[in-house]
C-alpha cells in the first residue's frame, strides 16, 4: 500500500502552523460519511479505500482530469453516461453551436424525458412523491426543471424579473440563503397533475423558442441571471438549460429505479431499498 509521509517536504506548508495545510489527513476514518456541496478540487488521496464510494459531480466533464490509480476517468464516465442516455452526447456536439443542432439536442432530451415519464406513469402517485436518500422526489425534480427553465429562458434570455417564475417551480437549497424571495413559490406540495402541466408548458416554451431562433438570435448578448456582471449569450443560456435537463434526468432515472425496486420487492417503503442505493 502507498503510504504518504506526513512530514512536510522542503517548501511545503507545515500543518501545525498553517491552517490550510492542516487539511492534511493521515490514517483518518471517513467511512460512511456524506458530503454535499463540498469542494474537492485538487484533492490528493494516497492509499485510500474507495470500496462502496458513491461520488456525483455534475461538472465532471467541465474541468480538468480526475485520476483514479493514475487513469483519467472523466472520458470513461462520460462515455458510459452517453451509452445509458441516448442523445446525451448531442449536448457536446459541435453542431450544438447552431440552431439546427440545438433543436436536435432539445428533441433528444425531450424524448428521453418522455420515456422516463412513461415509466413514472406506471407507478402509484405516492411513489412519485418519495425521496430516495434525501434527494428530490420525481415530482420535485420536475418542479425544479420548471424553475430552471424560468431562470435561463425567462430571466436569462427574455430578461424578465420575478414574473418569470411559475409558482409551482422549486428552487435549489441556496435560493433563500442567497437572499432571493421564496414568496413567489407555493409552500404546499402541489398535485402531480398540476406539476406535469407546468412542466409541459415550459418544455413547449423552449421548443417554440428554438423553432424560431436563427444564428443572429443565438449570438445576442445576455446577462447571467445569477451574476448579472457575467456576460452570457442566448446560446450559452440554452446550453445551461440542456445541462440541467440531462443532469436531472440522470438523477430522476437513478432514484425512480430505486422506488420501483422497492415496490416490486413488496416492501412498499423506499427506505427499505435506500441502503442498496447509496
Amino acid at each position: 500500500m502507498d503510504h504518504e509521509d506526513p512530514t512536510p517536504r522542503p517548501g511545503e506548508p507545515d500543518p501545525v502552523t498553517d491552517p490550510v495545510a492542516s487539511r492534511l489527513l493521515v490514517d483518518a476514518d471517513l467511512s460512511g460519511g456524506r458530503w454535499t456541496r463540498v469542494d474537492l478540487r485538487g484533492v490528493v488521496g494516497r492509499g485510500v479505500d474507495l470500496e462502496g464510494a458513491d461520488l456525483d459531480s455534475p461538472w465532471l466533464a467541465d474541468g480538468g482530469p480526475v485520476l483514479i490509480n493514475g487513469v483519467d476517468v472523466v472520458g470513461l464516465v462520460e462515455a458510459e453516461l452517453d451509452r445509458r442516455f441516448p442523445g446525451r452526447a448531442l449536448r457536446r456536439a459541435r453542431a450544438l453551436e447552431g440552431p439546427d443542432g440545438l433543436r436536435a439536442a432539445w428533441a433528444a432530451v425531450e424524448a428521453a424525458w418522455a420515456d422516463l415519464g412513461r415509466r413514472a406513469d406506471a407507478l402509484p402517485l405516492t411513489a412519485l412523491a418519495e425521496s430516495v436518500d434525501g434527494e428530490w422526489s420525481f415530482t420535485q425534480t420536475l418542479r425544479h426543471l420548471v424553475m430552471a427553465t424560468d431562470v435561463w429562458l425567462g430571466r436569462g434570455i427574455r430578461g424578465l424579473g420575478d414574473e418569470a417564475y411559475h409558482p409551482l417551480g422549486l428552487p435549489n437549497a441556496e435560493f433563500a440563503t442567497d437572499g432571493y424571495d421564496l414568496s413567489v413559490f407555493v409552500t404546499h406540495p402541489p398535485a402531480h397533475a398540476d406539476v406535469l402541466a407546468a412542466r409541459a408548458d415550459r418544455q413547449r416554451q423552449v421548443r417554440e423558442f428554438l423553432a424560431e431562433a436563427d444564428e443572429a438570435d443565438l449570438e445576442q448578448e445576455r446577462r447571467n441571471p445569477w451574476a448579472p456582471s457575467h456576460p452570457e449569450t442566448v446560446r450559452s443560456c440554452l446550453h445551461v438549460i440542456l445541462q440541467e435537463e440531462w443532469q436531472h434526468l440522470r438523477y430522476a432515472a437513478r432514484d425512480l429505479a430505486v422506488v420501483a425496486a422497492a415496490l416490486e420487492a413488496g416492501s412498499g417503503q423506499v427506505d427499505d431499498a435506500v441502503g442498496q442505493h447509496g
